[in-house]
């Protein structure tokens, strides 16, 4: 296993190099510049800020710069948020989708996983068909149209839950629902179509054969191999979750990841968009480490290559 993981890390960091490089000529190739608004600076102005930041070198000499600094773990400071670096931005902003996330991803797992076990137990019965409705109807509907109706019904019409903000557990409880809804659907579905699968094998028929309680076949034989397909959607579901849904973060004005990232691309902040995007990459490589590893945990049969 230790050779494997160490031929991941090495792709992993040829991987993130690739998506820095195309990152960082795609923002150059966009007209435009982080300093050009409605009410443009003069050009002595524009060279000063320029020649501060050293945009006004030539494309690959920047890359070049930009690399070196990656190298020494610099992500350089904000263009737009002067005065603060790359970095701080990230930490704190993470740390916000990283709560909000976090907590969505166990709810979705602790409602996916037995939702599916419950309809796979129970195929083509009436139980099954409500469970795959609610499912497909949660793939179907974006979470922003989800967002919107909760917000509806529990602020607007009850006046139970406030709309914006994270300063109390209620603040939580519509954002999570709208982060989590989606996952929840996939996961039972997922979870569903393996666990039938599984249940279909010899292995099963034998377990059943020998007088096991369904109970114990459920929970002994059939969902650790039933949840290996979980398991691999957890690796990216992670990644993208903790950086916070930008979609959400932005309707309850959440102050995480999600909103420095979007707010980033409209004022052409450039270190702020190459560090979220090296981040973002670097999480997503790493979870999907962490899924191969808890692969062999999970079943030791599979073969690490």
């Amino acid at each position: 296993m230790g050779r494997y993981i160490v031929k991941r890390v090495f792709l992993a960091v040829v991987t993130i190099w690739l998506v820095a490089t195309i990152t960082f000529f795609l923002m150059f190739m966009i007209p435009g510049g982080p300093f050009l608004a409605e009410k443009s600076p003069s050009p002595a102005t524009l060279e000063a800020l320029n020649r501060k930041y050293g945009l006004d070198q030539p494309v690959i000499v920047q890359y070049k710069n930009y690399m070196l600094n990656l190298l020494k773990g610099e992500l350089g400071e904000s263009i737009k948020q002067r005065g603060r670096t790359v970095g701080d931005i990230i930490s704190r902003g993470f740390k916000v989708s990283a709560r909000v996330g976090g907590i969505s991803i166990l709810v979705s797992v602790l409602i996916g996983v037995p939702l599916g076990c419950v309809a796979a137990l129970n195929r083509g019965k009436w139980l099954d068909n409500l469970i795959m409705v609610v499912a497909t109807f949660g793939i179907a509907v974006p979470s922003f149209v989800i967002s919107t109706v909760l917000m509806l019904i529990f602020s607007i019409k009850l006046d139970l839950l406030p709309t914006y903000g994270l300063t109390s557990w209620q603040h939580y409880i519509m954002p999570v629902i709208a982060l989590s809804f989606y996952p929840t659907a996939y996961i039972s579905r997922l979870m569903r179509t393996s666990m039938l699968d599984v249940l279909g094998q010899d292995y099963m028929r034998t377990a059943k054969a020998k007088g096991l309680s369904q109970f114990k076949m459920l929970f002994k034989h059939a969902l650790r191999n039933a949840i290996l397909p979980v398991v691999t959607y957890l690796g990216p579901l992670i990644a993208y979750t903790l950086t916070g849904s930008f979609v959400v973060e932005k309707i309850f004005t959440i102050p995480g990841l999600g909103n420095e990232f979007i707010s980033s691309i409209t004022g052409r902040d450039y270190t702020m968009i190459m560090g979220t995007t090296i981040f973002l990459a670097s999480l997503v490589i790493i979870m999907n480490l962490v899924v191969d590893i808890a692969y062999k945990i999970i079943d030791p049969r599979i073969k690490l290559k």
